[in-house]
């Protein structure tokens, strides 16, 4: 555990406040999302409790000793549909509250042991290496798991367990009758979540949400079904030391053998779920992370969780840039956000079972809607075939086989389809030692031309190679480096060969940055198939004017003189 600074304590008071406000509807609703496929009243109570105590332990023990500074960590859609389908398999077999507890509990213990070992063995480095089309159709389909799953509640129904049912038996479900007052609160919610900003910012639109919609729900008489219903108050405790918690007469070779799998997914899951919100944040903040002490953070936080019978989680996103947006800098804001959490947690039972599920569904279904990467699918006809066809794959295989599949065989097309563009580029002349090189230091041999009183305004970006999946994060990080005296940035591409949608979508984020920071940005293209794919995106001219783009640099530097005149 590194040094914490105490210098911005209230920044980071504020921001963690702001972050456990925010978080505190959305663990209980990924709570009960998790415990879904139990048939049984209480099944959302535990739920709800299971929720909270992953959103507090995970995220107090990651921050304390992680690796992002600014890091808020609790549980998320991914992570949440992963545990559903352990607890439905398991409730399925065993049909025992025992039996599910201690194998959702065995699976964060062995989830925060996996991430613990990947960080010692530095694995946090390779995440980089995930292409974006992979990323996309995996998000994607998650988020239409997540709603898919939420329609049922959002009617007062319960969900089934397998997506494929999720879809064949909606129209019987809804036939058969459906909650008008439970439908009418959830759309009631997502209306409330998506308008209220426009009011102000200031307050979590997801809390204004859930505390209007269960005030309005007092009044509608709503049966006790089709609410949370109380959770336990008080300490949590261990699950070897659990009230009620009969461990006699279980099959643990079986439970043990149900977690393992789900166990080794979270951890996977998580570790790139968690790594991604740290590129977030460092681009936010303007610092870097350590990964692989951000693993075995988040390691120690998910096997803490999981010892008092909590979720696992990761880093989140939309947490964490409410935390950062909030003022929070450090471990600390992490920290307090749990303590938040805690303290809600020994005094809420009583008030959170009026809440409705149908409002915690709405909740979900904006959750589910935020993660579908619509980008990526409105770019489908721009980037290149092999990419659109690795993202609708892994986004089939994400929503009607199972997560893991979809990544592993993702990343197998993805290699493949590498390899063979790779092997193009090399019978096409281009060597493979250009494929990482990002050099900024030295001048080409056609750069003396520019005028010499400009020169002290001008930053050159010399690009050698490929910008793919595997060299954005170099890619990234020396566009990073730009200066902030630099008021012109010149993009050389003579040696880009190829970009990837990877590529294309760095490309696009490090220039709407620099022109953010009211920098001119020019480009010098000579390959036809980065210029081809930077105009099929419309990164030109809607992003970068025509006028700023050069087939040589000699085009740019007359550009340049004519400027300083």
């Amino acid at each position: 555990m590194a040094f914490i600074s105490t210098k911005n304590l209230k920044g980071d008071i504020f921001g963690g406040i702001t972050a456990g406000i925010v978080a505190l509807p959305l663990a209980l609703a990924f709570g009960i999302q998790a415990f879904g496929g139990i048939d049984d009243p209480a099944a959302s109570s535990m739920g709800a409790l299971a929720g909270l105590i992953g959103a507090t332990m995970l995220g107090f023990f990651a921050s304390l000793f992680g690796g992002t500074h600014s890091q808020i960590s609790g549980p998320t859609g991914p992570m949440t549909v992963i545990t559903a389908a352990l607890i439905s398999g398991v409730w399925a077999s065993h049909q025992s509250f025992e039996a599910v507890l201690i194998s959702m509990s065995l699976a964060g213990l062995l989830c925060g042991l996996f991430q613990i070992i990947f960080g010692i063995l530095k694995i946090g480095k390779y995440v980089r290496y995930i292409p974006y089309p992979v990323l996309s159709g995996f998000m994607s389909g998650i988020g239409i798991i997540i709603i898919l799953q939420q329609i049922y509640p959002l009617i007062g129904l319960k969900s089934p367990v397998l997506v494929v049912d999720m879809i064949t038996q909606l129209p019987d479900k809804i036939a058969s009758g459906v909650s008008l007052t439970a439908l009418l609160l959830g759309l009631g919610t997502i209306a409330v979540i998506y308008l209220f900003p426009l009011i102000t910012k200031k307050i979590p639109s997801t809390l204004v949400a859930l505390i209007v919609m269960t005030v309005v729900a007092l009044f509608c008489n709503m049966d006790e079904k089709l609410l949370i219903g109380s959770i336990p108050a008080g300490l949590p405790m261990p699950f070897f030391a659990k009230e009620g918690l009969s461990l006699q007469g279980l099959d643990w070779a079986e439970i043990l053998k149900a977690s393992v799998i789900p166990g080794l997914t979270l951890a996977g899951l998580g570790s790139i779920d968690t790594l991604l919100t740290s590129v977030v944040a460092d681009n936010i903040t303007k610092t870097h992370h350590n990964s692989n002490r951000e693993l075995i953070g988040q390691g120690i936080g998910n096997m803490v969780s999981g010892l008092f019978c909590g979720i696992a989680g990761a880093g989140a996103t939309m947490r964490t840039v409410v935390n950062v947006k909030s003022g929070g800098r450090t471990q600390i804001s992490g920290m307090v956000h749990s303590i938040l959490l805690f303290a809600i947690l020994l005094g809420l039972g009583s008030f959170v079972r009026y809440v409705p599920l149908s409002v915690l569904a709405g909740i979900l279904i904006t959750v589910g809607w935020g993660i579908i990467d619509f980008k990526g699918f409105k770019d489908l006809l721009k980037i290149p075939k092999a990419d659109a066809v690795v993202l609708i794959i892994v986004f089939l295989l994400t929503v009607f086989v199972d997560l893991l599949t979809a990544v592993g065989i993702g990343m197998v097309i993805a290699c493949v389809l590498f390899m063979k563009r790779a092997s193009d580029l090399v019978e096409g002349g281009y060597s493979s030692s250009e494929m990482t090189n990002f050099d900024k230091e030295s001048p080409w041999n056609d750069e003396g031309g520019i005028p010499e009183e400009m020169k002290h305004r001008i930053y050159i970006q010399r690009l050698n190679g490929p910008i793919f999946f595997g060299t954005i994060t170099k890619f990234q990080n020396v566009m990073n480096d730009v200066p902030d005296t630099a008021k012109i940035v010149i993009i050389r591409m003579r040696l880009v060969s190829f970009m990837d949608q990877s590529g294309l979508y760095a490309m696009e984020t490090a220039i709407k940055d620099m022109q953010e920071r009211g920098v001119m940005v020019l480009m010098t293209i000579i390959q036809p198939q980065p210029m081809y794919m930077l105009t099929k995106m419309k990164l030109i001219p809607e992003l970068l004017p025509e006028e700023h783009t050069f087939k040589t640099f000699e085009d740019c530097t007359e550009f340049l003189k004519k400027l300083n005149n």
